[in-house]
């Protein structure tokens, strides 16, 4: 249910909302939701089962490099105040966590 009011009060703020995305733990009672009162689609996305190794989607590469930045403090919040110093302080972050893999 946490997703219909989430969809609603985003619905209530941007009218022009034509559907959504979420993942299959918001297959049975948010589509219908959606799909009832709004007439709008859901797009459900599949977990990923490999049976072996293969390339990963880019959104996922995306998410593991967002979540590899959060171990640093200095990128957990919103210290910087310039981009050119966030950017820095990112590449600075993963040159440290490439450093500790090797």
């Amino acid at each position: 249910m946490g997703g219909c009011h989430v969809y609603q009060s985003a619905k209530n703020k941007y009218p022009d909302i034509k559907g959504a995305c979420a993942d299959e733990g918001y297959r049975g009672t948010f589509v219908d939701f959606v799909n009832i009162k709004y007439g709008n689609k859901v797009d459900i996305s599949e977990k990923i089962k490999p049976k072996e190794w293969s390339i990963l989607p880019k959104r996922w590469i995306v998410e593991r490099t967002f979540a590899w930045a959060n171990n640093s403090r200095r990128l957990s919040k919103d210290y910087e105040i310039l981009v050119v110093s966030e950017e820095n302080i990112f590449m600075i972050s993963q040159l440290h966590t490439l450093i500790k893999r090797i």
